[in-house]
């Protein structure tokens, strides 16, 4: 979208682009506003919140997040100790603010998480919850299960707790502006920690065979004129040491659950012979083989997704990354406990203000850590939260590659008759019923098919749009292509190969 003055055809444009988009919240029929119940118990739960009687507020907690985020569900503070080190990691006490069987309770259950579109964000608690009070902004005294770990030279962990207590975030950082003060060599100790911590849980997790899909995340981004772009781009560095500390998080807690004999973990199969089989033919096809000899996560790290051929690799490891779900017990221990991608048992219990699940687990965890009873209304839950966020999960995903649809549609709309050059990330042959494969785009979409024959996915640089071509492609070859039609209602984008 134009960042100058827009024209009468733009702004059409733009009204049609806001128009879908907000349809999207009648279509799928995301929740609406809370309902007046469940607002009086949030409200009444903030007026009335107390603080855990251990104070932490003299640690130097930072929160690192995106710079526009303000809930705030995890800060650290790391340091050394003797050879290795010492891990504070404080996650927001969301349970503290939502009383079971409540109104509230039965609202977020109702939700599953919070959900991001375009145009704002539908959250799983209320505001005074999510964007105030639960929150670790900086400056602000909060409740929070803190995670204390010790790490051994090489960041394994040593030992763990998990403890209520009062917290104070001092400084609200973006993963930019840390990742431009690491390179320049002037970040503060934690975060020069954070990097020497992270690269060493990255080791880690190699030596564990556990697998990072290093997919280009797509992100739809608002602008000043009331547009919309989309920016593609692999994580910075630091995301990954930020996300190694959250990935501990979740492997102490179900490794805190497994031995108590009661939670829920998060559990993922590791992926069969014949997608493995498929995936090496795809590596040896786009030149740069899969030798079967180091692992497939091994493998993934040495991947470049800005090279073409490598990003095609990329999108075609995907498959190796199925049938994630979640697994509750209570006095059995399950058999199938590991996540496969990260090479261990793993929980979800670092977004509790996001993402329902964490709050029981934050709560088993706590008791089991500190020899009390688990909560009942906890161990009570359990049964019905892999259908609660089944669902939820499916309702996000679905959110988001309609938004992304209806975004790259917009984006095509003054280019139709162009050409561009394209990188195909995906290749199909004609299907057996004489349809066009599974009609699916490049971020997993619906965009209607071109035609009977063969199809595959390529990607445009600039603008930012993937989307279905006909013709026989092959993957990690260039292509160019002619944009036909761009209908931002429908968000269908019809393209053409040109010679």
């Amino acid at each position: 979208m134009s960042h100058h003055r827009l024209t009468p055809s733009v702004h059409r444009q733009e009204n049609q682009l806001a128009e879908a988009l907000s349809a999207l919240r009648t279509t799928l029929e995301l929740p609406g506003p809370f309902p007046e119940d469940a607002l009086r118990e949030a409200k009444e739960a903030v007026a009335g919140h107390e603080l855990p009687e251990l104070d932490f507020t003299h640690i130097e907690f930072v929160t690192i997040d995106p710079e526009s985020s303000t809930d705030l569900d995890q800060a650290l503070f790391i340091d050394r100790s003797g050879e290795g080190y010492k891990v504070y990691y404080a996650i927001a006490d969301v349970p503290s603010f939502v009383a079971p069987g409540g109104a509230l309770d039965a609202e977020t259950r109702r939700r599953g998480q919070t959900f991001y579109t375009p145009d704002g964000r539908i959250p799983l608690h209320p505001e005074v919850i999510s964007e105030e009070a639960g929150s670790l902004l900086a400056g602000q005294t909060c409740a929070a299960f803190v995670w204390e770990f010790e790490l051994d030279s090489a960041a394994d962990v040593s030992d763990v707790r998990v403890r209520r207590a009062a917290v104070r975030s001092r400084a609200k950082l973006s993963y930019p502006g840390v990742q431009a003060d690491l390179d320049a060599g002037t970040a503060e100790p934690v975060l020069q920690l954070l990097k020497e911590v992270g690269n060493k849980r990255v080791e880690l997790e190699r030596l564990r065979g556990g697998a990072s899909l290093n997919m280009p995340e797509q992100e739809i981004e608002q602008l000043p004129d009331g547009g919309y772009r989309i920016v593609a781009a692999p994580p910075l560095p630091v995301e990954d040491w930020n996300a190694q500390i959250s990935l501990m998080t979740g492997m102490a807690a179900a490794g805190i659950m497994l031995q108590g004999k009661v939670g829920i973990l998060r559990t993922m199969p590791a992926p069969d012979a014949a997608s493995l089989a498929h995936f090496h033919r795809q590596t040896r096809a786009l030149g740069k083989p899969w030798d079967g000899e180091m692992s497939y996560g091994e493998y993934l790290r040495t991947l470049d997704p800005t090279d073409p051929q490598q990003l095609a690799i990329v999108h075609s490891a995907g498959m190796l990354f199925r049938g994630a779900g979640y697994t509750p017990f209570d006095g059995t221990v399950p058999e199938a406990a590991i996540q496969a991608a990260i090479g261990a048992a793993y929980a979800h219990s670092t977004a509790p203000l996001r993402r329902l699940i964490d709050r029981f687990v934050l709560v088993i965890c706590e008791a089991l850590s500190n020899g009390t009873e688990v909560p009942s209304w906890a161990r009570e839950a359990l049964p019905s939260l892999p259908s609660i966020m089944g669902a939820s999960d499916q309702l996000a995903a679905k959110l988001e590659r309609l938004s992304l649809d209806t975004v790259e549609a917009a984006l095509l709309v003054n280019h139709v008759g162009q050409e561009f050059d394209a990188v195909v990330i995906s290749g199909s042959k004609p299907a057996r019923n004489g349809k066009n494969g599974n009609g699916k785009n490049g971020n997993g979409g619906t965009k209607p098919g071109n035609g009977n024959g063969p199809s595959g996915i390529v990607q445009i640089a600039e603008p930012a749009v993937t989307a279905r071509c006909p013709g026989e492609l092959e993957p990690g070859t260039q292509v160019r292509v002619r944009i036909l039609s761009s209908d931002i209602a429908t968000r269908e984008v019809r393209l053409e190969l040109v010679g």
